[in-house]
């Protein structure tokens, strides 16, 4: 069970589903946080503009990476009161864009890939796109993509 971590309601009730599906399944849970230069800070796609075009020599990325984890933790204590035990759960906080990262990680044979997805439009969403549309349409993968209120819908 692959998870894509934000802190946003969406986003707080897809670990709340992926936790309970692993648990009935005992399976594992795979927390992913992705970040990059640019990424805005609850998801959404980056964006790069060809006339734009920036060149990073080297870039470690220690410090994104690190907030990025607690940005996972927080989220999971969030969604569950605490960072759940009794589970088989890894945090992984990769660098790249959201849906990139997601559609690459979730891909063995027997992955169920778990987004979270806020039917409000906002700015935000028209201007950095969706992570969970692009989940849907890319992944090899089940894809479980849960609203807010926490009704999913599943999409092959």
């Amino acid at each position: 069970m692959v998870v894509g971590v934000d802190d946003s309601e969406a986003g707080l009730a897809a670990l709340r589903r992926a936790v309970a599906v692993a648990r009935a399944n005992c399976c594992q849970v795979l927390a992913v946080r992705a970040w990059a230069l640019g990424l805005p800070r609850h998801g959404g796609r980056r964006l790069r503009h060809l006339s734009h075009a920036h060149v990073v020599l080297y870039f470690a990325g220690t410090e994104q990476c690190a907030a990025a984890h607690a940005l996972a933790r927080r989220a999971l204590e969030a969604a569950m009161g605490a960072i759940p035990s009794g589970l088989d759960l890894r945090i992984e906080t990769p660098a790249g864009d959201p849906g990139l990262v997601l559609t690459d990680i979730a891909r063995e044979p027997g992955d169920v890939l778990v987004v979270g997805h806020d039917r409000a439009i906002t700015v935000r969403g028209i201007i950095h796109g969706s992570v969970s549309a692009y989940c849907a349409s890319h992944a090899q993968c089940p894809v479980l993509v849960v609203s807010p209120d926490r009704a999913a819908v599943e999409v092959a």
